[in-house]
């Protein structure tokens, strides 16, 4: 069976998923200080992303390779390649593509839950989840897991943090979603963007996003 994240991503991306650290993964090397001082179940949570990552590059036509942690927490993938590792209870996740098919790319995954409480103020500006439907995924975990993936995109053109109250999204319930930055724009192809677009997914207990990035 493919993996979950197939079904939101342009087809030059490529994905790996797990359910759960039972798989032995050890670290590569440059990769272990991201987690020196974690305790052990952020270890295998974080190895277990990392092997994820290695399989998705393998299935991209890649040899595996380190994936350390960079500015603002960002994977840093080998030359030429671009992507993102997500986790959460019961989901490790990678997706990747090569640079000269998209500028960047964000994924996150989310249990289908309620945010907890005083998040949501946080998360959304007033009325941005406005005029969904009652029932579905509950919307407010969507929103938080829609901007996270957003983040993951956009860190890696901008350089630069974007707060939850600096994007404005757009759900929509056919499993699109636009993203509209608040403040200046990110390079991409010669311009600047400040307009994404994105796909999300919701499973039993599980909702995933993402945002692909064109180069031009």
């Amino acid at each position: 069976m493919p993996p979950l994240l197939t079904a939101i991503l342009p087809p030059s991306a490529v994905a790996a998923e797990r359910r759960d650290d039972a798989d032995p993964a050890p670290l590569f090397p440059g990769e272990a200080a991201a987690v020196a001082d974690a305790v052990d179940s952020r270890r295998r949570e974080f190895a277990t992303g990392r092997l994820c990552a290695r399989e998705a590059l393998r299935a991209l036509g890649l040899p595996a390779a380190a994936v350390p942690r960079g500015d603002g927490g960002a994977p840093v993938w080998p030359p030429g390649v671009v992507g993102s590792v997500t986790h959460c209870a019961g989901y490790r996740g990678a997706a990747v593509a090569r640079a000269g098919d998209l500028a960047a790319l964000g994924i996150d995954a989310e249990p289908d839950e309620p945010l907890p409480a005083g998040v949501l103020d946080l998360v959304a500006g007033e009325g941005e989840l406005a005029g969904l439907p009652d029932g579905g995924p509950h919307w407010d975990r969507l929103l938080f897991c829609a901007k996270e993936a957003l983040y993951k995109a956009w860190y890696p053109l901008a350089r630069r943090w974007l707060g939850f109250e600096e994007a404005w999204v757009t759900l929509a319930p056919d499993g699109t979603f636009t993203a509209r930055v608040l403040v200046e724009g990110a390079p991409v192809g010669g311009g600047v963007r400040t307009e994404f677009a994105g796909t999300w997914l919701a499973t039993p207990g599980l909702l995933l996003a993402a945002v692909a990035v064109p180069t031009g």
